[in-house]
């Protein structure tokens, strides 16, 4: 059994797989010690991958690692199955490497766009040749949210409307709801035709806290799957500790 942590800037992400198999996931915050010590003592576990993003995280991984001996602290020096060209690949956040990986083995011997809608809206694009060459980082749907609020005297804080669809605002809500959700939406339809006009029969991964967002809207062919991070960091697990006959 492989247990797997994914742990972002404001969640934990916390999965055990059989072997390849996904059977069970939980999200918790921060701070839910407690609920995330109970559900790692029900699932128990041969082996684990951790990814951090946040150093608020020391004392979880500190547990995990002296109750499983074989734990790895996925960083720049884990081996993965593809090649990374990245220029600073010491710098790369632990999310970004693992969704393309898990986007390889869905579109083998593929150009493959992964766009991971989370905090951050992040394109990761990986060539048939296996070769992860990099992307960009933009600001998610929240951290817009907030960054009108916070630098700005008398913009209020809202939150996202899964029904809106206007253009044009016609008051101080709307108008903001125009500006980071159909300008994000926007944003990324543009970016995806700029790579379909270079990569032709591009495969395009979807996954990301935001993911439903945007797969509702996106007008390009997608696959979206809101788990690629932890399936990918699960790859790279069974990657440097093959499974063994005896265990599941």
């Amino acid at each position: 059994m492989n247990l797997v942590a994914d742990i972002g800037t404001t969640r934990i992400k916390i999965a055990f797989f059989d072997s390849k198999n996904l059977i069970a996931k939980r999200y918790f915050l921060l701070d839910e010690t407690h609920a995330i010590n109970e559900f790692i003592k029900k699932n128990k576990a041969d082996r684990a991958i951790i990814s951090s993003v946040t150093d608020k995280a020391a004392l979880l991984i500190n547990k995990i690692k002296s109750e499983l001996s074989s734990t790895i602290e996925y960083s720049a020096q884990t081996p993965i199955p593809i090649r990374n060209l990245y220029k600073t690949a010491f710098s790369l956040g632990g999310d970004r490497i693992p969704p393309v990986i898990a986007a390889q083995q869905i579109f083998p011997k593929s150009d493959v766009l992964v766009i991971d809608a989370g905090t951050c809206i992040k394109f990761n694009f990986l060539n048939k040749q296996g070769e992860y060459m990099g992307g960009s980082i933009a600001p998610g749907l929240n951290m817009r949210f907030n960054s009108l609020h916070t630098f700005t005297s008398r913009l209020p804080l809202i939150s996202q409307d899964a029904d809106f669809e206007k253009l044009i605002g016609t008051d101080t809500r709307e108008s903001i709801l125009a500006g980071v959700q159909i300008a994000a939406l926007a944003e990324v339809n543009g970016l995806i035709n700029q790579y379909n006009e270079r990569y032709k029969n591009l495969k395009i991964a979807l996954t990301g806290g935001d993911s439903a967002f945007f797969e509702k809207r996106l007008k390009n062919a997608i696959f979206a799957d809101p788990d690629l991070v932890l399936k990918g960091l699960n790859i790279i697990l069974n990657f440097n500790t093959p499974i063994t006959g005896n265990e599941q």
